[in-house]
């Protein structure tokens, strides 16, 4: 779907012309004076530099649609913040510095939520294993208190844990590592003592 949407794009963008130096010029001078279209002119003779810079961030964990949505976001905010001289040079400059900002922005958010995922995916892995652990040792399930003084936390670190685990069987999240969920020991009671807990 996502290709379908960029062939599309790029299609659409076959038909728009590109500003040129002069044309950039005019541009910027009448958008100082409040012209409005000169501002719609400037962002659409630029998509095609946006689709350039979106490309460079391609393959970096983000799909290159919302690359280009972020760089076309950028670019139409660099048209209504620019208050520089009208040279082509400058603008392109500005335009292009905010453009790298917002897509790299895009990238680092991207990784820092998959990292997040990984984090969550382990700790509740570790309580899994620690869950299974504690009951061949006691021969019955564990409490949540007997949970989280093994794995020196709290009674609410342990439910968040536990909600993040089922949250995640729930909603088939994606992002979270659904194999190893999936038929682990210990959940159904700790669903319950879940329950209990919440009164």
């Amino acid at each position: 779907m996502n290709d379908d949407f960029y062939q599309m794009y790029l299609e659409e963008m076959e038909d728009i012309s590109p500003c040129t130096k002069e044309e950039t010029e005019m541009l910027l001078k009448n958008i100082k004076e409040g012209n409005k279209e000169a501002k719609k002119r400037l962002v659409e003779g630029n998509l095609k530099t946006a689709l350039s810079y979106a490309k460079e961030f391609d393959g970096k964990g983000v799909l290159l649609t919302d690359l280009v949505q972020e760089a076309n976001m950028a670019l139409m905010m660099a048209v209504e913040r620019y208050d520089g001289s009208p040279t082509k040079e400058e603008f392109d400059r500005f335009a292009g510095d905010l453009m790298n900002e917002f897509l790299l922005e895009a990238v680092q958010e991207e990784v820092s939520a998959e990292q997040t995922a990984e984090e969550l995916a382990a700790r509740v892995n570790v309580l899994q294993t620690v869950s299974s652990v504690l009951a061949k040792e006691l021969g019955r399930e564990a409490t949540i208190d007997e949970l989280a003084d093994k794995m020196k936390m709290t009674v609410e670190e342990i439910h968040g844990i536990m909600k993040i685990a089922l949250d995640a069987m729930s909603i088939n999240t994606e992002d979270m590592d659904m194999e190893a969920l999936e038929g682990a020991d210990g959940f159904d009671l700790i669903e319950q003592e879940d329950e209990d807990y919440k009164g």
